[in-house]
């Protein structure tokens, strides 16, 4: 769990790298930049160590983010962002960066997420449906990711933000059994 302050320091930055993005660049390549990066150092524990440990100069952090950078051809922007994280020794705020930039670029694209629960794996085409029928009601495009609880014994369960609708079976009946039980 991040901390308050790694998180909002992480916010400003992805703010402030979105706020470029949008005037110099492409928000959705600077995005693929930052994830790819992100990426490589969630799987490379030795790469991780060395750029977040601060008895590393960051003169040596910089150089290694700037070789990695290119290598990976990143845009400008991402670019010039990971040299000054890497100036400031605040590398270890990229995956909370990552989340922040994500939620501005959906933001950005109308889109929103929902996760669904259901009791049995739906089929492409119940999931198409759903999906669409949720695009209609919110007025966005819908980013759905599906995963399967059978204690949920039938329904769906789906949170959009910090909204949840429960049309589950089971939490129906748990209504049912406080009725019967006052």
């Amino acid at each position: 769990m991040p901390t308050m302050p790694s998180r909002a320091s992480a916010a400003r930055y992805a703010r402030a790298l979105f706020d470029v993005a949008l005037k110099e660049s492409d928000p959705v390549q600077i995005e693929r930049d930052i994830a790819s990066f992100a990426q490589l150092l969630a799987q490379n524990a030795e790469l991780h160590n060395a750029l977040t440990n601060p008895a590393i100069p960051a003169s040596s952090k910089r150089q290694i983010v700037d070789v990695l950078a290119k290598r990976l051809t990143m845009a400008s922007p991402a670019h010039k962002l990971l040299l000054l994280l890497a100036d400031r020794d605040r590398l270890a705020v990229m995956p909370e960066l990552l989340d922040v930039y994500r939620e501005r670029l959906m933001e950005h694209q109308q889109v929103v997420r929902a996760e669904v629960t259901t009791a049995a794996p739906l089929s492409a085409d119940r999931a198409a449906q759903l999906q669409k029928k949720l695009a209609d009601i919110t007025g966005r495009k819908v980013d759905m990711t599906t995963t399967v609880d059978p204690s949920i014994i039938g329904g769906v369960v789906t949170r959009i933000g910090s909204t949840v609708y429960d049309g589950s079976i089971a939490s129906q009946l748990a209504k049912l059994r406080e009725k019967l039980s006052a």
